[in-house]
């Protein structure tokens, strides 16, 4: 996915649903604050958004835009319509949100989550995807790893997920 696309689907996701602003989470939240985030971060063709202000017209997001929709088959991407209770995120993420508003998003507003708050919402799922994407912005320089274990120790997990995070960046750190 591309900042462009990214910027479209944010753009498709408000007019179906009506609402104006929406929160991006998933892997390619990373292009609201790096635009032109290394390719090995833009794998995906999934965007995963929450609707800000009418989360009772989520189920619109993935019947018209979601996987295998005639969107998804004439863009090469699609959206997929989540809750917030889905995400674990740290304390303070919306504050640390990027906003990403422009002509290509129709003036709508896709919130993007901080790269700190993303890479520690990626490593609670703890899927090898998960953390090879972490990885990758360790080693392109885009996470810094004290601020990444700043914000583990804001999510709420139980202490012995919080402590296996923590000492997976501190070991994939060392190891770089």
């Amino acid at each position: 996915m591309t900042r462009e696309e990214l910027e479209h689907a944010i753009r498709a996701a408000c007019d179906v649903t009506g609402d104006q602003e929406l929160y991006v989470f998933g892997s390619q939240a990373v292009l609201g604050q790096f635009p032109d985030a290394p390719e090995a971060l833009r794998q995906s063709a999934e965007c995963d958004v929450a609707l800000k202000n009418l989360p009772e017209k989520l189920d619109l997001v993935d019947a018209v835009l979601g996987e295998l929709s005639p969107f998804h088959r004439t863009h090469g991407f699609y959206v997929h319509g989540i809750s917030l209770e889905a995400a674990e995120l740290p304390t303070g993420w919306r504050e640390r949100a990027i906003k990403v508003q422009n002509a290509n998003t129709d003036g709508n507003i896709g919130y993007c989550l901080e790269v700190h708050d993303l890479a520690a919402s990626k490593l609670v799922a703890f899927r090898d995807k998960d953390r090879r994407f972490v990885r990758v912005l360790l080693v392109e320089g885009l996470v810094d790893s004290d601020t990444l274990a700043t914000r583990i120790d804001e999510l709420s997990v139980p202490q012995d997920t919080g402590y296996r995070l923590l000492k997976w960046v501190e070991l994939t750190t060392r190891e770089l």
